[in-house]
């Protein structure tokens, strides 16, 4: 048996393998496997680091219908942004699961914010209104922009709004975003003022209570709320949760860390069945999504690892057809 190259992608190498359309393309089919039970997905391992406002995460997977392992190694470091470093750091392992010869080893901390961004766009396409066309953004960071960019990828976006607590940051990102999706973007001045006759919100911040007020939404809007992924977090006010229709990623994960989802649980004002729904079930049409153009919509995602698994594997073969990378000595 040939032994394939072992291939390293670096940050810059893993956008150039892996543009949004495909990893959205690569995120339908990890959320179809995850719902159809063909993936083994231990519980992802926190360590926290209390002291230095950080924590580890270890995040496994294996794909019986893609014969892949992967395990990501991520780190996320709140104090990073004074250090002038991303919130989060990762590498990714991508490895044969016939024989385990280890196949890929790429930097996590761009394919975690693709792949995350990419999850939004696959929610999106199936659950936002066809004539969905202003967006608007909570968070100015790394997760912020690649949501930004898959939205822009299934729906006609003409016009985006980002509020973020840092004026400056959003500033900065208002003007970079604005010459990478061709749109204009305009910095809120509050979160009310973001909302505005929005159609799709995206939430991705580090915030520990709600970045915005239920009855501050327009009606028949969209949510992508992938910024908390703690039991005691919550970005989205209770009152939306309770009153949208939920669709999370993975439901055992969902009941483990989504705080947005548990806060309401466990003072009883939904149950369990309220986020019953997972992605995959409604991309298979096992699962009901939008009803009608004044329902709201939420879709709940803490992140799992057969996401790192597929944008890694989509960005593997890429890489190998247009001769990205470095391939390292075994």
């Amino acid at each position: 048996m040939n032994t394939p190259p072992l291939l390293y992608l670096n940050s810059e190498e893993v956008r150039r393998a892996l543009p949004m359309p495909d990893a959205i393309d690569a995120m339908k089919r990890a959320f179809i496997q995850l719902s159809t039970g063909r993936v083994v997905l231990p519980t992802r391992q926190h360590i926290d680091v209390s002291g230095e406002n950080g924590t580890a995460l270890i995040m496994a997977c294996h794909s019986g219908e893609q014969k892949l392992f992967s395990v990501k190694f991520i780190t996320l470091f709140d104090n990073n942004r004074n250090l002038g470093l991303p919130l989060i750091q990762a590498i990714v392992i991508l490895s044969d699961a016939i024989s385990g010869v280890p196949l890929a080893i790429m930097d996590g901390g761009s394919l975690t914010a693709i792949r995350t961004g990419a999850a939004s766009g696959a929610a999106t396409d199936i659950l936002a209104r066809s004539d969905a066309h202003l967006v608007a953004i909570f968070g100015a960071g790394v997760q912020a922009r690649t949501q930004l960019e898959a939205v822009c990828s299934v729906r006609p976006i003409r016009q985006a709004r980002v509020f973020d607590p840092n004026p400056a940051q959003a500033d900065r990102f208002a003007e970079e975003l604005s010459k990478r999706v061709g749109l204009p973007i305009e910095r809120a001045k509050s979160p009310a003022q973001a909302l505005i006759d929005a159609d799709i919100v995206c939430t991705a911040t580090p915030s520990p209570i709600p970045v915005f007020q239920d009855y501050e939404l327009p009606p028949g809007v969209h949510i992508n709320a992938v910024g908390s992924y703690k039991p005691q977090v919550s970005e989205i006010p209770p009152d939306t949760v309770c009153r949208a229709r939920v669709v999370v990623d993975h439901r055992p994960s969902a009941l483990e860390e989504a705080g947005d989802l548990l806060i309401p649980l466990k003072q009883g004002r939904i149950n369990e069945s309220h986020f019953s729904a997972e992605l995959g079930e409604v991309l298979t049409g096992r699962a009901p999504g939008r009803k009608n153009s004044e329902e709201v919509t939420l879709f709940k995602s803490v992140g799992v690892a057969i996401q790192d698994l597929c944008a890694a594997w989509r960005a593997l073969e890429n890489a190998r057809s247009r001769k990205l990378g470095v391939e390292l000595p075994r």
